[in-house]
């Protein structure tokens, strides 16, 4: 398998799912609709759709066609996540992906607008592929699938530990409240690409929570490996400012346990994620993306 040519086949078939999916730019709304897909549109590893499809080919899923509104579904929450924390009231942030932040193009309020428009397009995009859907068995599956979205997406999971985040900057934070954080604020969404992906397979309870732990340590190791490379790379490299964290006086990894732990917290929890999903099935692309994500440089 060359893997860097699959990895921009599956990119690009994202890229493409995501342009027949997103709102056309016209009338009244069209600033927003042009706001929202510029906000997509910059970019991206396109991770937790391509990890939500991996999940069900590990899986034995055949059906790809009912996994495309959840992947877009996930790609936009992703999204306005990103669009909000780059706010001036939250990370005040100029570039993202090497191109300026939805805010710096539109202004905050279309910032602010862009990104409530996803969230709720998300939605949209769910329930538009469920009333789609003629079988029962997949029906119930589907339903599943984007409860634990929902679920993930919420004070539950990725706002609910971005809550936390905020309200912690400036102040000292220990380790009990990194570890909610780095759980919910990263770790949820990818939990919910894992879940979802093993749910519309037709997985069973026991293998949906294996995946959801297989999510959790990837995505806590994801967000370990973000600050480590907000101190060790550049805004070259990452495409967006370094030293962005120190700025903002937040708590890291890196500050609270230091370099040497935080690359060997890394590894440790790749690995066990890998061999999580090894135990459930076999798809060679999935585990070597996993790796890269240990060495990725941004």
């Amino acid at each position: 398998m060359n893997f860097n040519e699959e990895l921009k086949q599956r990119v690009e078939q994202i890229n493409a799912l995501l342009a027949a999916k997103l709102p056309a730019e016209e009338g009244m709304q069209q600033r927003v609709a042009e706001a929202m897909n510029y906000s997509v549109n910059a970019g991206g590893k396109r991770l937790r759709p391509m990890l939500l499809l991996e999940v069900y080919r590990l899986l034995g899923g055949t059906d790809e066609k009912i996994m495309e509104p959840f992947m877009a579904a996930l790609e936009c929450i992703h999204t306005y996540s990103l669009v909000h924390d780059d706010l001036p009231a939250m990370d005040n942030d100029d570039y993202r992906r090497g191109k300026l932040t939805t805010h710096k193009k539109f202004g905050e309020d279309f910032g602010v607008l862009a990104g409530d428009g996803l969230l709720n397009y998300a939605y949209e995009l769910l329930f538009n592929g469920i009333s789609e859907v003629t079988e029962p068995d997949d029906l119930i599956r589907c339903v599943k699938a984007a409860k634990v979205i929902a679920y993930k997406a919420g004070i539950y999971g990725m706002v609910g530990g971005q809550s936390l985040d905020v309200w912690l900057t400036d102040k000292p934070m220990n380790e009990a409240q990194l570890e909610f954080i780095f759980n919910l604020k990263t770790g949820a969404l990818i939990e919910a690409a894992f879940m979802a992906g093993a749910i519309l397979a037709g997985a069973d309870d026991l293998t949906v929570e294996k995946m959801e732990k297989a999510g959790n340590l990837i995505g806590v190791a994801f967000q370990i490996q973000d600050d480590i490379l907000d101190v060790t790379s550049t805004q070259e490299v990452l495409g967006k400012p370094v030293l962005s964290d120190e700025k903002n006086h937040k708590t890291t990894y890196v500050t609270l346990y230091g370099m040497e732990k935080a690359e060997k917290d890394v590894v440790e929890m790749s690995n066990e994620a890998l061999r999580l999903i090894e135990e459930t099935g076999k798809n060679e692309f999935l585990d070597e993306l996993v790796r890269r994500l240990i060495h990725r440089e941004k």
